[in-house]
C-alpha cells in the first residue's frame, strides 16, 4: 500500500545527485512517527495516525500498585493492590454513580486477584502468604478460603458457581464450593499457576511460569498442553467470545528449565481437605518470584509476545514487543484483543494477526489489568495505581510532534503534504518550527502555521512539524519539501607532480543512464531522512606515464553540499600579474601538460572548483587556491672545459658543468662508444648547479675518445667530448 511511494522516494534519492535539488523529508512508517510525541493519538503498525480512545480518570485512590479489577452487575468497580513497606493491601470500589471509597484492607502486601459470582459478591485474594476473602457492601471482610499457598495469581468462576483460585509456589489450582469448602484441584508440575480464564465449557485454561506452558483441564481434571510458549511466564489469559485463546508471555527461559511433559490431573479430593495427594514426582525448586508482585523484584528482560490458540489447537504468535512487558488481556465491544503493557504505560489493540495499533499510553509505569464492560474497558495501573476508563468515545483532537529533522546545513523549507488514508473527513492542521540548534530551545523560531501549503518557518538548519488531528482524520504520511543553500566548493590542496611524467587522458563521459537502485528488504526499516555527510575527496589519481617536457598537477576538493564539481586551471609565472588558462571544465581532480611551451623559470597554478553541474548559473559558486611556486626547466646544463692528458698510463679527464635553474643531479662519461659509466663531482655531493668532475681512464695505444653526459634534475641532458693521441 505504501511501497510505491517509498520505492519512488528511494528512486528519487538514488538520482538526486545535485544537492539543490528539492528533496523531501517523508515520514510514512510506524518508526518514524514513533520518534516524535504523540499526545491522544493512536498508531497502527502499518504507520497510520488516529485520534486515540478517550482516557479518563476514575478514582486516585493513593496506592503504589493496583494489581486487579472487575466489575458487577450493577455496574461497580473494584479494585485491588497495595503500597510499600507496612501498607495494608487494600480493596476500592467505585459506585455506578462515580463514587469512589476503600471497601476494605487487609495485612499483605497487595491484593492480587479478584472475582465476583452470580450474586455480585466480591471476592479478594491477597499475595504473599494470603488468602481469600469475601467482602460485603459495607466493606466487611471474612476468610473464605485459605489454600495454603505463598502466592494468589488470579481466580475465576465457573458456571458451576464453583471459585478456582490459580497459586503459587507449588502451581496448584483450588477448588472452593459456593459454601468455602475447598481443596487442590489441580497440580501443573510447575513452580506457578500464574494466570486463569475459564471458558464456554468450564475448561480451566492456565498460564504457568517458568516453562511457558498453555495448558486447558478439563472440569474433571483431565489436563492437555495447548502451547508451550517460548517465554517463560504467561502473565495473562483471556478466552473470546468466539472461543479463540489469547495468552501474553513475557521473559527469557532459563536455558537449565527442560520443556514440561504434559500436566498430571489430580484425583478428586475429600470435601473439605486443604489439599490433594502429592504428585510421585521431586518438587522443581522454586524461582524467584515474578516480578508483577511487587517493584523492588528485578526488572524482566526480553520483551512480551500475544500467542493466539485456534479452535482446533493451533497456536501462533499474533504481537510481540522487545521491550514491553504484557500484564493484561481483554476485548472490546469488537472482540479485538487489547493488551495493557509496562514500563511505558502503553495500551495496544490487535487487529489482525499481522497488524496493531499502539491506541494510547497511560501516564502511570504499568496496565496491570483490564475489565471490560458496556463497550468501555476499564484499566487499572501500577506505579502509580489508578483507575481509569478507556473509550468507546475517541478523543476530540490530539497532536503528533515529529522529531527534530537535520538537514545538514542551512536549508530554505518547502511545501509541506500529506497523506490521509481512505477516510478523507476530519481535519488536520500542520505547524512548523525551526532553528539552528540540535534541538528545540528558546531561540527557535516559534509555531506557525503553513502559509498556503507551503512552510512559514524561517530557513535554518533543523525543523519541526506538529499536526493537530480531529474528527476522524487519519494521517499515514508526511512529506516535506526542502532545498539546502548553496555552499561554495573548497580546493584543499594543490600537488604539482615530478616532471616529465604524464596522466592518462580522461575516461569517457559517463553514460546519462540512471544509476541503478537497490531496494531493502520488505519490512526493513528505512535510512535515516537526515543527510549523511558527503564523503571526502580522497586524493586518489590514476598512474603517470614518462613524457618528456610534460608537467602536471593534482588537487584535493571537497563540496559541503555534496555537489558535483567542475575544475580550471590557470598558470602565470611568480613574477607576473596574469593568468593564463591552460584547461577549463575538468572534471578529473588532477591535469598535466605541456611544459615546453613554457619559458624556464617559476610559477604558480589556481585551480579554481565550481558547483556548477549542481547548480543553475545565478547560483553556482566557486572557490580557488594558488600552488607553491614551481619550476619548468626544459634547458639543459653546460658543459665546458674538457680536457684529457696522459699521465702515467692514464688519461686524466676533467670538466665542469653547470645550470642556470636546477641542480646537477649526475654526470656519466664513455670511452670509445663504450657504457656509460657514473661519476662523482670532486665535492662528492651532487648537490649544486654548478660541479667539477675529475676522472681517470687506462691509456691504450692509439686516439681515446672520451665523451661525458650531464643530467640536471629536471632530466635535460648535455654531452660534450674530448679526443685523447
Amino acid at each position: 500500500m505504501k511501497i510505491p511511494t517509498v520505492v519512488a522516494a528511494l528512486a528519487c534519492a538514488a538520482a538526486s545527485l545535485q544537492a539543490v535539488e528539492t528533496k523531501t523529508w517523508q515520514q510514512a512508517d510506524k518508526a518514524d512517527f514513533e520518534k516524535g510525541d504523540l499526545d491522544k493519538l493512536s498508531l497502527s503498525s502499518e504507520g497510520r495516525l488516529t485520534l486515540a480512545p478517550a482516557l479518563k480518570e476514575i478514582f486516585d485512590p493513593s496506592i503504589t500498585f493496583l494489581w486487579a479489577i472487575a466489575r458487577d452487575s450493577k455496574g461497580n468497580l473494584y479494585a485491588g493492590g497495595g503500597g510499600l513497606g507496612g501498607s495494608k493491601a487494600k480493596l476500592v470500589m467505585v459506585d455506578a454513580a462515580g463514587k469512589a471509597k476503600t471497601l476494605a484492607e487487609f495485612d499483605a502486601l497487595a491484593v492480587q486477584a479478584i472475582a465476583i459470582d452470580a450474586q455480585d459478591r466480591v471476592y479478594a485474594a491477597t499475595s504473599p502468604d494470603g488468602k481469600v476473602y469475601r467482602v460485603d457492601a459495607s466493606g466487611n471482610s471474612r476468610v473464605f478460603y485459605d489454600p495454603h499457598a505463598k502466592y494468589i495469581w488470579a481466580m475465576a468462576f465457573a458456571k458451576s458457581g464453583d471459585l478456582y483460585i490459580a497459586t503459587g509456589d507449588q502451581g496448584q489450582i483450588h477448588r472452593v464450593t459456593p459454601s468455602g469448602a475447598g481443596s487442590v484441584f489441580f497440580k501443573t508440575e510447575e513452580t506457578h499457576a500464574r494466570s486463569l480464564a475459564i471458558d464456554a465449557s468450564d475448561n480451566l485454561i492456565v498460564g504457568t511460569d517458568p516453562s511457558g506452558l498453555i495448558l486447558r483441564v478439563t472440569p474433571a481434571g483431565k489436563s492437555f498442553v495447548l502451547y508451550q510458549a517460548p517465554k517463560r511466564e504467561i502473565t495473562a489469559i483471556a478466552v473470546a467470545p468466539d472461543g479463540l485463546i489469547y495468552a501474553a508471555g513475557v521473559g527469557i527461559k532459563t536455558p537449565s528449565i527442560a520443556p514440561l511433559p504434559a500436566s498430571v490431573p489430580m484425583a478428586a479430593p475429600s470435601p473439605g481437605s486443604a489439599a490433594g495427594p502429592a504428585l510421585s514426582v521431586a518438587p522443581r525448586p522454586a524461582p524467584a518470584p515474578p516480578p508483577t508482585l511487587a517493584p523492588s523484584a528485578a526488572p524482566i528482560s526480553g520483551g512480551s509476545d500475544v500467542y493466539r490458540i485456534e479452535t482446533d489447537g493451533f497456536a501462533r504468535r499474533v504481537w510481540t514487543n522487545p521491550q514491553d512487558i504484557a500484564y493484561a488481556l481483554a476485548f472490546d465491544s469488537q472482540g479485538r484483543p487489547w493488551i495493557g503493557t509496562g514500563n511505558h504505560g502503553a495500551v495496544y489493540r490487535i487487529d489482525s494477526p499481522q497488524s496493531y495499533t499502539r491506541l494510547l499510553n497511560v501516564a502511570p509505569t504499568q496496565v496491570t489489568a483490564f475489565s471490560a464492560a458496556g463497550g468501555r474497558i476499564y484499566a487499572v495501573t501500577g506505579n502509580i495505581g489508578k483507575i481509569v476508563c478507556i473509550g468507546p468515545e475517541l478523543e476530540t483532537s490530539g497532536t503528533i510532534e515529529s522529531d527534530v529533522f537535520d538537514a545538514g546545513a542551512f536549508t530554505y523549507w518547502g511545501r509541506l503534504s500529506h497523506s490521509s488514508g481512505e477516510n478523507k473527513s476530519g481535519s488536520i492542521v500542520f505547524e512548523t518550527r525551526s532553528g539552528n540548534v540540535n534541538r528545540p530551545q528558546q531561540n527557535w523560531s516559534g509555531w506557525a502555521r503553513l502559509d498556503a501549503g507551503r512552510i512559514a518557518s524561517p530557513a535554518a538548519r533543523f525543523l519541526q512539524y506538529r499536526a493537530t488531528l480531529t474528527g476522524a482524520a487519519e494521517l499515514d504520511e508526511v512529506d516535506i519539501a526542502y532545498q539546502m543553500k548553496n555552499i561554495a566548493p573548497v580546493v584543499d590542496a594543490i600537488e604539482i607532480t615530478p616532471a616529465n611524467y604524464k596522466f592518462p587522458p580522461p575516461a569517457a563521459p559517463a553514460s546519462a543512464t540512471p544509476p541503478a537502485l537497490t531496494l531493502p528488504a520488505i519490512g526493513r526499516a528505512r535510512s535515516s531522512s537526515s543527510n549523511p555527510a558527503p564523503a571526502a575527496d580522497s586524493g586518489s589519481s590514476p598512474a603517470m606515464t614518462y613524457a618528456k617536457g610534460e608537467i602536471g598537477a593534482r588537487w584535493l576538493a571537497n563540496d559541503e553540499d555534496g555537489d558535483a564539481l567542475v575544475f580550471k586551471i590557470e598558470i602565470r609565472g611568480v613574477k607576473e600579474s596574469t593568468w593564463q588558462l591552460l584547461k577549463d571544465k575538468i572534471h578529473e581532480h588532477y591535469y598535466s601538460w605541456d611544459s615546453t611551451s613554457f619559458p624556464d623559470g617559476k610559477y604558480v597554478i589556481r585551480v579554481t572548483a565550481s558547483d556548477a553541474p549542481s547548480n543553475p548559473p545565478a547560483q553556482a559558486l566557486a572557490g580557488s587556491l594558488e600552488s607553491d611556486p614551481f619550476l619548468i626547466d626544459n634547458t639543459p646544463p653546460e658543459i665546458s672545459g674538457v680536457q684529457g692528458a696522459v699521465a702515467g698510463g692514464k688519461i686524466e679527464v676533467s670538466f665542469h658543468a653547470s645550470d642556470k635553474l636546477s641542480t646537477i643531479a649526475k654526470a656519466e662519461y664513455s670511452v670509445n662508444g663504450g657504457d656509460w659509466l657514473m661519476v662523482d663531482p670532486v665535492t662528492r655531493l651532487s648537490d649544486s648547479k654548478e660541479e667539477d668532475y675529475r676522472f681517470s681512464v687506462d691509456h691504450a695505444a692509439g686516439e681515446c675518445t672520451i665523451a661525458v653526459r650531464v643530467t640536471d634534475e629536471y632530466d635535460n641532458q648535455a654531452v660534450a667530448k674530448t679526443v685523447v693521441k
